[in-house]
């Protein structure tokens, strides 16, 4: 199933992986003959006492001391070996970070030789002209205008309005005061009268 589109998986164990953990099965294996041995010289301690053979006895009781005491160093060595395995995984991943970090950097000065500083100035220095050029026009539209600009506004206005509009002229005779009526309907007011009043 691991060739399944023909590539080969990659295995994640180095070669210094393979080496730490063949020497830490060699110690195991180690242990487990000398605990072996060390139930097999105890039995063997117990039916030479039962025959009165208390100097031999003591001989292989002295020699399986020997023996766990070298079970205890193969212990501490097979911890040894287990933490050198770990300080290797750890080591590894810290170098991961440092390439890491290390394209990083190079990435930020690829970006710095693309924008330098003064471009950078430039660039926030017509931001600036261009913020503070809006802020005078906002200014002017919200009315902090002087007096004498608000009347020159005014009268311009006033010019305009002036121009665009023609009012009709205003008749010089005077109105006639009473219309006379043009028929014998009696309280029937006259079209002209109603759309006068």
């Amino acid at each position: 199933m691991g060739n399944l589109f023909g590539r080969k998986r990659r295995s994640r164990v180095t070669e210094q992986d393979k080496a730490v953990l063949q020497q830490r099965d060699k110690l195991k294996q180690f242990q487990k003959r000398v605990g072996l041995n060390l139930q097999r010289e105890r039995a063997l301690a117990r039916q030479l006492l039962q025959d009165g053979k208390r100097e031999k006895a003591l001989l292989l009781l002295k020699k399986k001391r020997y023996q766990e005491q070298l079970l205890d160093r193969t212990e501490n060595q097979i911890s040894n070996l287990e933490r050198m395995v770990q300080d290797i995984e750890f080591t590894q991943i810290e170098m991961k970070v440092i390439e890491g970090l290390k394209i990083g950097n190079e990435c930020l000065n690829k970006m710095h030789q693309v924008m330098s500083i003064e471009e950078v100035e430039r660039i926030i220095g017509e931001t600036q002209d261009a913020v503070e050029y809006q802020r005078q026009i906002d200014e002017i539209l919200a009315g902090s205008l002087t007096e004498e600009d608000e009347d020159a506004i005014l009268e311009e206005l006033n010019a305009i309005t002036q121009e665009q509009m023609e009012l009709p002229e205003v008749p010089s005779e005077p109105l006639p005061e009473k219309i006379p009526e043009a028929s014998p309907v009696k309280n029937r007011p006259k079209p002209e009268l109603v759309a006068a009043s």
